[in-house]
Order: C-alpha cells, then sequence, then structure tokens
C-alpha cells in the first residue's frame, strides 16, 4: 500500500545513515607474513598515512633463539568528510623467520580465538555498554613473490585462518616479477587454494546491482591480489609524480592498474566490501565459534585450556611416563656405576693394604741385615 505523498518509510535509510555518521565505525585489520614482505609499507600507504615506523629487521637475527611469534597492536583513528573510523592493525612480527617455524602460527590463531573468546564473555555480562572488540575483520596474508607456489608454511596457517577471519592472500613486491611471471604465479597459488580446500574471502555478487555485481567479479578473479608497497613520491618520464618505486628501467607505480593490484586491494577493504567484511566477522566467523562453544560449554562455564584438553592429557601422560622411564634408567645406571665405583676401592684399598706390609717386611729385613752387619764389624 501507498500514497502519492508517502508515509515516510523512505527516510529510514536516511535517518541510519545519521547514525552510523555520528557513531562512525571500527575496523580490525591483521597483517601476517615473513618478515621483509612490505607489511607496514602496506599499511601506510592504504591509509595515507605512517601508522607504523620501518623496522629495523637487522636486529630480528638478535632474538633468533627465542622463535616466538609476537603480536602487536597498533591503533589509529582517521576522519575523512567528517566520518570517523576507529583502525586497529594487528602485525605479527617473528612469524615464519626461523629454521624450525613449527607451530609458529599458534600465537596468530589464539589471538583470534581469544578475541572472539573475550567479546562473548563480555556479551553475558550483565552491564554491556562499552565492550572491547578487537575482532578481526580482514587478515592480509603476505605471500613471498618466489615464482613457484605455496610453500607448506603458507599452506598451514592459510587453512587455519580461512576458517576463522575473513583471510585476504596478497602477492607482495609484485615488481619483482614480470607480468608473464606473476600471471603463471597467481595461477599456482589459487590451484593450490582450491586443491587444499582453503577458504578464502570472496566478495558477494548482488543480482540486483549488476554494476556491482560485475566489481565484485573483478575482485574475485584477481586473487591473489599483487602489490607494490611504497609512501614516497616519485616522477614518472612523463613528468607526473606518483607513489611508486624508481629503477633503471622505470618506475613502478603503486596505483597503476597495469603494474599491480593495489587499488582493487584497497578498493576491497575500504571503498566498497568494508562493511561486508565487518559482517561477516560478526555474522559468520564470530557465531561459527559462539555455536561451537556454546554446544560443549555451560552458559558462564570458562573456556578449556589446551592443558585440559584430553588429546593434551594423553600427550601428557605419554610424556610423563616417558620421562619417569628415563628417569629409572639413568638410576639403574648409576647405582650399577656406584657398586662399581665401590668395588674398585675396596680392591685398590687391599691392594694399598698389601703395599703396605710388603714395605714393613721389607724394612723389618733391611733392620735385621743392619743389625747383622753391625755385629761382625765389632768382632774384627
Amino acid at each position: 500500500m501507498s500514497t502519492s505523498t508517502g508515509i515516510g518509510i523512505a527516510n529510514l535509510p536516511n535517518q541510519r545513515h545519521k547514525i552510523v555518521a555520528k557513531q562512525g565505525a571500527h575496523f580490525t585489520i591483521m597483517v601476517v607474513g615473513e618478515s621483509g614482505l612490505g607489511k607496514t609499507t602496506l599499511i601506510n600507504t592504504l591509509f595515507s598515512t605512517e601508522l607504523s615506523s620501518a623496522k629495523d629487521y637487522r636486529r630480528r637475527h638478535v632474538k633468533q633463539l627465542d622463535k616466538l611469534t609476537e603480536v602487536e597492536i597498533i591503533k589509529a583513528e582517521l576522519e575523512e568528510k567528517s566520518f570517523k573510523v576507529k583502525l586497529t592493525v594487528i602485525d605479527t612480527p617473528g612469524f615464519g623467520d626461523y629454521v624450525n617455524n613449527k607451530d609458529s602460527w599458534a600465537p596468530i590463531i589464539d589471538f583470534v580465538d581469544d578475541q572472539h573468546e573475550l567479546y562473548m564473555r563480555q556479551e553475558q555480562q550483565p552491564q554491556r555498554e562499552e565492550k572491547s572488540d578487537l575482532r578481526v575483520h580482514a587478515c592480509l596474508y603476505f605471500i613471498r613473490p618466489t615464482g613457484h607456489t605455496l610453500k607448506p608454511l603458507d599452506i598451514e596457517i592459510m587453512k587455519r585462518l580461512g576458517t576463522r577471519v575473513n583471510l585476504i592472500p596478497v602477492v607482495a613486491k609484485a615488481d619483482t616479477l614480470t607480468q608473464n611471471d606473476l600471471a603463471l604465479f597467481k595461477k599456482r597459488i589459487r590451484d593450490v587454494v582450491d586443491a587444499q580446500g582453503i577458504r578464502v574471502y570472496t566478495p558477494p555478487i548482488e543480482p540486483d546491482d549488476e554494476q556491482g555485481a560485475e566489481h565484485a567479479r573483478i575482485l574475485g578473479a584477481v586473487m591473489p591480489f599483487s602489490i607494490i608497497g611504497s609512501t614516497e613520491d616519485v616522477t614518472t618520464p612523463d613528468g607526473r609524480v606518483v607513489k611508486g618505486r624508481e629503477y633503471l628501467w622505470g618506475v613502478a607505480e603503486v596505483e597503476n592498474e597495469s603494474h599491480c593490484d593495489f587499488k582493487k586491494l584497497r578498493s576491497l577493504l575500504i571503498r566498497t566490501h568494508m562493511l561486508d567484511l565487518i559482517n561477516t566477522t560478526e555474522e559468520l566467523h564470530y557465531e561459527n565459534y559462539r555455536q561451537q562453544q556454546m554446544e560443549t560449554r555451560k552458559y558462564g562455564e570458562p573456556k578449556v585450556k589446551k592443558l585440559d584438553n584430553p588429546k593434551f592429557k594423553e600427550e601428557e601422560e605419554s610424556l610423563r611416563k616417558r620421562f619417569t622411564e628415563q628417569v629409572k634408567a639413568e638410576e639403574a645406571r648409576f647405582r650399577q656405576w656406584e657398586q662399581h665405583l665401590i668395588a674398585e676401592r675396596d680392591r685398590l684399598n687391599k691392594d694399598l693394604e698389601s703395599a703396605h706390609s710388603a714395605i714393613k717386611q721389607l724394612e723389618a729385613e733391611l733392620d735385621a741385615l743392619q743389625v747383622g752387619y753391625g755385629r761382625g764389624s765389632q768382632r774384627r
């Protein structure tokens, strides 16, 4: 039912726009990848500001013995046309930097799960006015431009991240590959992602929005995004000043779509699909986590710690049993060695006593000879 003038239902989007514009938004993005792939540079380039200063990667070798993946949180508030966004960037220094990277993904996965857990616990509290929310809305996974395919470490962590966050794979430093090599590299990555069943974020296609649907298809077709990060202004041969990297053969432009997919990635993260990334985190990843936890836990019950997990208990019992057996074996070996030392000591004591007795006997014989020699001298 409708009237010529209307009753005002169509103004509801305008009201919603005013509320959102007043409240602003918050967006959390995580960057994961080996050191030196330009994670910090890309974030600074994406948001056109220095959110994080460049790291001195010469110092990373100082912590080689630690073998720890750290989690660093960077917060900033951005404003554009009076609209404010509270931005949180989660960096993961140390990931993939060691010879043995077994379980190096654990701190990252634990952080993602802990944020879902923290938010769920806050929802269960009587007072819910100010909730801390660091749930990850988008995770950029940086792939080293080897030109071959994904490494086992890449596959392992991407499998785990894909079920927890909106995973967006990117090929770092795309200007180190030729266009043909880059296209082949991206195809190999897509083949591995499909073969391994890795879940990556795909922009939704709205059938009633033809232009938006076409844009979403273009974004989906170029994944993984090839990127060039640079915050420096350089001058092109034709006199234009652009963000990019200058080489002897020319300039690699950050926002030139024939050079890399930076503009498409920025569109996906900020201009066209930021709200969908936030909603997908809320309605899919968080709800999946919440459902899994509510099926195995009672209301208000704390999360099962890893050490309380039956699987870890079995491993702990096995390790304890093996340790006990090793201790017993070492104790038996020690006792045997102790008995051998005691027997050797007794033998040496007996030998010493025998030698002492022999010396006493020789001394007596010597004294007797000296006495006999003295008497013979007196007779003469």
